[in-house]
């Protein structure tokens, strides 16, 4: 295998990466000799498979870093890149940012039985799952952690368009995320940071089961894609992978749909 980031200093910063999309992205770049930062907020319980988890990142050879904190809070965010800056020590830098957070509240808009979404649901969904990317970004510039050629990619869906039943401020928070990343991908573009999202087709991860009617999603899904499964989670990283190559520099404020063709039918 290829290691073209060995030897650069090279670091992935991962918001939300002890499972999922962001599990399976640090992993990936690990495996081509990227150094990991992982973000993550999990209980005491979930520890130990995370652990497991971390621990095939640890065996690539490369260097690596987690905080269990909430990257949602300035205090916690600070002490996090303070930290990130002594490990670096001005000779490491990061290359890549990937937003892979998933905090949000699926609830209906109407509904006779169960609790319906209210304005605050949709105030913490935006700022977990699309405004966080914006404090992320320019803390990490304003400290001059990112690499003279560095990407930041994040991740939406299909309900960046499209309407689902408890699915509302999600969506919304996904249609922010990509007017966001849309943004930077322009305003940071000077300073060499390149910006994208890419649109993962339905892959059954843990924050996918939560979404009311997965089943029916999964099943829709699958008749859909032209190779009739679901996308997995190492299908995107291979795409992130993509991102942080030299070669794809030219690539900026694209939203990418990885998807094996799901959207297409």
């Amino acid at each position: 295998m290829v290691k073209e980031f060995e030897n650069k200093n090279y670091w992935a910063l991962i918001l939300g990466g002890s499972a999922g999309l962001g599990l399976a992205s640090a992993k990936k770049l690990a495996q081509h000799g990227c150094h990991i930062i992982i973000v993550h907020r999990n209980s005491k319980l979930d520890m130990p498979v995370i652990e497991q988890e971390f621990a095939q990142i640890k065996a690539t050879g490369v260097e690596f870093l987690s905080f269990n904190k909430d990257a949602m809070q300035a205090e916690k965010r600070a002490d996090i890149i303070q930290t990130i800056k002594e490990k670096l020590d001005q000779k490491g830098k990061i290359r890549v940012l990937i937003h892979s957070i998933a905090k949000g509240n699926l609830k209906p808009m109407v509904d006779g039985e169960k609790p319906i979404l209210q304005n605050d649901d949709f105030h913490l969904t935006l700022e977990s799952m699309a405004i966080s990317l914006f404090d992320w970004t320019t803390l990490i510039f304003e400290n001059k952690l990112f690499a003279a050629d560095s990407r930041i990619i994040s991740f939406t869906s299909q309900g960046n368009t499209k309407a689902w039943k408890g699915y509302a401020a999600v969506s919304a928070a996904k249609a922010a995320l990509e007017a966001i990343t849309r943004n930077i991908a322009l305003e940071f573009a000077p300073h060499g940071i390149k910006a994208n999202c890419i649109q993962a087709g339905a892959t059954d991860t843990v924050s996918f089961r939560m979404i009311p009617g997965y089943e029916k999603l999964i099943e829709r899904a699958i008749k859909q894609n032209p190779f009739k499964r679901l996308t997995t989670p190492e299908d995107v990283a291979n795409v992130v992978y993509l991102l942080s190559k030299d070669e794809a520099a030219w690539i900026n404020g694209s939203t990418i749909i990885a998807d094996g063709g799901e959207h297409i039918n």
